[in-house]
């Protein structure tokens, strides 16, 4: 195994906290390292707020070259995931805002299930995902938005509130009035 095979291995097996450290000193690897990790959920995140596939791949790769210049000021390397995954719905936000309300993506939001053990969970599975699909574009755009960062994105009401420009209370309420039209929306399925 050369050095270049035995540093790419080092760099995937580390922690987060550790490849931020050495991104934050102009690591390059450990930034790409870290990005390679945190991409998937970051796409996935930009894609249910944009529900566009193209808008969200404009939104991660404008959230990483934020992430690049920024790393050297994150004050709390463990919390990179985080960090990277609101940088990434910052962006998904921005590009809404820019695209405006009349000019909305022509990207239908396809959830894809990731396989089961069998065809019958595999089945059961990809219509619950199909069903919270529709459910999900069928909510008002700030209800939404409110959902996905907080149920897919693992962001606090807090963070939601610092994203959104909003109040925590408003988030409360929107993420309130989204889970219950989920709700009567799945019903439907069960």
């Amino acid at each position: 195994m050369n050095l270049f095979r035995r540093t790419a291995a080092s760099l995937q097996s580390s922690s987060d906290a550790l490849l931020a450290e050495r991104a934050g000193g102009g690591d390059i690897d450990a930034f790409e390292a870290l990005a390679r990790r945190h991409t998937p959920a970051m796409r996935a995140q930009a894609r249910r707020l944009t529900r566009s596939a193209s808008d969200a791949d404009d939104a991660v790769q404008d959230a990483l070259l934020r992430a690049w210049s920024g790393i050297p000021d994150l004050r709390e390397p463990a919390a990179v995931r985080g960090w990277m995954m609101r940088i990434a719905a910052n962006s998904a936000l921005a590009l809404i805002r820019r695209r405006g309300p009349g000019m909305a993506s022509e990207d239908e939001l396809v959830l894809h299930p990731d396989p089961g053990p069998g065809p019958e969970a595999s089945s059961i599975s990809g219509s619950a995902l199909t069903q919270l699909g529709h459910a999900l574009s069928g909510l008002p755009e700030h209800q939404r938005q409110c959902w996905v960062l907080r149920e897919m994105g693992g962001l606090s009401y807090e963070e939601i509130a610092r994203v959104l420009d909003i109040s925590e209370t408003s988030v409360r309420g929107r993420i309130t009035r989204a889970r219950s039209t989920l709700v009567k929306e799945m019903e439907a399925w069960r």
